[in-house]
């Protein structure tokens, strides 16, 4: 796929969550490559509003010259930890009608070799969404203690062989430093017994630590979760939030919030008065909605692209 072409996932199921109104404020806090941004802007009339957030500067520098002509739309350098602040500052608290997030990695950032996130093209181990900012994978990777490098591998990579794996690193950046993709996924894919390479769907030995490592690094669920609760003051009554999750860890933080977000506060669950700060903030709207054969075909990583819809009450 090439860099420049990206397919947003769950199109449809994006705009019809979001409930658009023509006059509404929305928020797109992953912009990527504008995909969402764009159908949403089309959906808005004249005293439309989208803001969007992106903390890549190469998606920053990409934006199409339609969007960045456009006066209903605002692309901002930022995370989606500081939607507050962004929001905020352009007096719309308590005033966003939709907010989406489209999480995990974008489909350019995995096809950059230089951005250095897939094992499957050889590039510098980078792995940060923004470069400017933190320390790369190669820097962590060969400071790491054992003991941390497993933790991280096991937590965010659900990898059964992370002591394995964190103990084949160690050993392998004694002789020299680990600083190329290709280098890190050898180390993993000798590590691994040949059992879990054959059985079931065929899986790069390397994609589970791959992915624990950029989480890591990215701060993707501490991330996910500041963004989670600020939204809640971000929306205006009716207001929409639509979260794209692309692995169990994410899913299971954004369906927790939800569920917990759409109940009274336990003390007063049951309770026929509760105080107006305890009382359910969001409503669930259906259920969580996946990829279908046809997204799928136009965006192979859609498969594991899951859509929850909440409702600001």
């Amino acid at each position: 796929m090439n860099s420049n072409v990206h397919v947003p996932v769950l199109m449809e199921p994006v705009l019809e969550g979001l409930e658009i109104k023509e006059d509404g404020n929305y928020v797109d806090g992953t912009f990527g490559r504008g995909g969402h941004s764009s159908a949403i802007l089309k959906r808005l009339n004249a005293d439309g509003r989208l803001i969007a957030i992106d903390r890549d500067p190469q998606a920053i520098a990409s934006v199409p010259e339609a969007l960045e002509q456009d006066p209903r739309f605002e692309l901002v350098r930022g995370e989606i930890a500081q939607l507050s602040t962004c929001i905020g500052a352009r007096g719309l608290t308590g005033k966003v009608d939709g907010l989406l997030l489209d999480l995990g990695v974008s489909s350019p950032q995995l096809d950059e070799a230089e951005r250095g996130f897939s094992f499957l093209r050889d590039g510098p181990l980078d792995m940060r969404m923004d470069p400017d900012s933190g320390i790369s994978a190669a820097e962590w990777l060969n400071a790491v203690e054992e003991a941390a490098l497993r933790r991280v591998i096991k937590q965010f990579g659900e990898d059964r062989y992370a002591a394995r794996i964190a103990r084949a690193i160690v050993t392998a950046r004694e002789s020299a430093p680990i600083l190329r993709t290709s280098e890190l996924a050898a180390i993993v894919e000798e590590a691994v017994p040949a059992a879990r390479k054959t059985k079931g769907k065929p899986k790069h030995p390397a994609t589970k630590t791959f992915q624990a490592i950029r989480i890591f690094i990215n701060r993707e669920l501490e991330q996910l979760q500041m963004a989670l609760e600020q939204s809640v003051d971000l929306l205006a009554p009716g207001g929409r939030l639509c979260v794209i999750s692309f692995h169990s860890l994410e899913d299971r933080i954004v369906k927790r919030f939800i569920r917990d977000a759409s109940r009274e506060s336990e003390q007063y669950r049951g309770m026929p008065n509760v105080p107006a700060e305890f009382q359910p903030k969001l409503k669930i709207i259906g259920k969580a909605i996946v990829a279908t054969s046809k997204d799928i075909s136009e965006n192979v990583r859609a498969r594991s692209a899951r859509l929850r819809v909440a409702e600001r009450v």
